[in-house]
C-alpha cells in the first residue's frame, strides 16, 4: 500500500506544511492505516516536499515532522515501512518527482513481492498518473485535493476507485483483501 501524504494521512495546505506544529492527521486516517498493518499491508508513503528545495523548511524539519506522523501511528497501533521523500523543486528535472517514478522505482525494489499489487491512494492527479505509469491500482480520496482532482478530471469516476477519506478506502481494500494480500 502506497500512500501520498498531504491531504490523504494529513490535512494539506497551499502555504505547505512547514512545522510539525502544523501537521495534522486527518480524521480516520492514522486507524486507517493501524487497521492496514494489522491485516499485513505493508504501508509506505510516496511524497513530494519541494518545500525543501524551495527554502521553507528544513530536511531536519521535514524529518521532525515525519518523526510526529510516525509517532502518532504507533500512538493508535500502527506504522510505516517506509518514507520516500522527492525534495527538489518541480523546476529541476529530478526523475523522483511525482508523476516520475524514481520514488516508485526504490519502493519497488524495497518491496518486490507486494509491489505487483500495490495500491497508490492520493489526493492528486499526478498520483493517479504516477500509479499508471508504475502500473499499480490507483485510488482517489477526496480529502485534501481530491474533490478539485475530480472536479478537473471528471473521467476518474469511471476509471478508479474513489473514496471519501483513506477510512474509507482501507475498509474497502479490507473486505476485499482481509488478509493483506495486495492484489485487486
Amino acid at each position: 500500500m502506497i500512500l501520498d501524504r498531504d491531504g490523504v494521512i494529513n490535512e494539506d495546505s497551499d502555504d505547505y506544511i512547514k512545522s510539525p506544529e502544523e501537521w495534522h492527521a486527518i480524521d480516520g486516517s492514522l486507524g486507517a492505516i493501524a487497521k492496514l498493518n494489522q491485516a499485513g499491508f505493508k504501508v509506505v508513503v510516496a511524497t513530494n516536499q519541494s518545500g525543501v528545495a524551495r527554502g521553507l523548511f528544513s530536511k531536519e524539519t521535514l524529518h521532525a515532522i515525519h518523526e510526529k506522523m510516525e509517532n502518532e501511528i504507533e500512538k493508535v497501533g500502527g506504522h510505516l515501512d517506509g518514507i520516500y521523500i522527492c525534495m527538489h523543486h518541480p523546476n529541476d528535472d529530478c526523475d523522483c518527482r511525482k508523476p516520475k517514478t524514481g520514488l516508485f522505482e526504490k519502493i519497488k525494489h524495497d518491496f518486490p513481492a507486494e509491489f505487483d499489487s500495490a495500491i497508490l491512494i492520493g489526493d492528486s492527479f499526478k498520483d493517479v498518473e504516477t500509479a499508471h505509469n508504475m502500473h499499480c491500482t490507483p485510488a482517489l480520496v477526496l480529502t485534501g485535493k481530491g474533490e478539485k482532482t475530480l472536479h478537473e478530471h471528471p473521467e476518474l469516476k469511471n476509471e478508479i476507485h474513489i473514496f471519501e477519506n483513506l477510512s474509507a478506502a482501507a475498509n474497502f481494500i479490507l473486505r476485499r483483501n482481509p488478509h493483506g494480500k495486495q492484489n485487486d
